[in-house]
């Protein structure tokens, strides 16, 4: 026995048992990609990030509080494919288990008070200020405004990044 619809009903099935197949197999690649990245490359826009190792060969790095005096960087742009980051940001990028890579521009977000250490080609590091290491203490660092003018004697040299707006007022790391 028919019943009218029953070749709808039918169809409406089939149909939304293809859609949930889809969005399984696009979800399930996702996650794969997602579990091939580490945790800095998971990092989201606004998220922070601490340079654990900046030698030449590998840069070593992990997601950290942005109110801690370690995170060095904060995420500013992520990206799928080769970013061109401006000069006022650091570019990351990750080889990932997948055969992918992760791209990232980093901002600065140096705390008043600490102490980096800035290796030249490679990444900022924070260090104590009492380390060999340090080569900048920021003595000041004023938020919402990327204006050099507005550090006093006691810099030495400044950063300044448009947006956020933030300007480091850099010093001797002892002193």
């Amino acid at each position: 026995m028919k019943f009218p619809g029953t070749r709808l009903l039918a169809r409406l099935v089939l149909a939304l048992l293809a859609v949930g197949a889809l969005v399984a197999a696009v979800t399930g690649c996702s996650a794969l990609d997602n579990a091939s990245k580490s945790d800095t490359a998971k990092a989201k826009v606004g998220d922070c990030i601490n340079v654990t190792d900046s030698s030449s060969t590998a840069t070593k790095s992990e997601p950290v509080d942005c109110s801690s005096a370690k995170a060095v960087y904060r995420v500013f742009q992520t990206a799928d494919k080769k970013l061109d980051c401006a000069a006022e940001y650091t570019t990351y990028t990750e080889d990932l288990v997948s055969g992918g890579k992760a791209y990232m521009c980093l901002a600065p977000n140096f705390k008043q008070g600490s102490c980096y250490a800035d290796v030249g080609t490679n990444p900022y590091k924070y260090v104590d200020c009492s380390s060999s290491e340090a080569t900048f203490k920021v003595v000041k660092r004023i938020d919402g405004q990327a204006d050099e003018l507005l550090c006093g004697a006691d810099a030495t040299s400044f950063v300044t990044v448009p947006d956020p707006k933030v300007t480091f007022c850099l010093g001797a790391a002892k002193g």
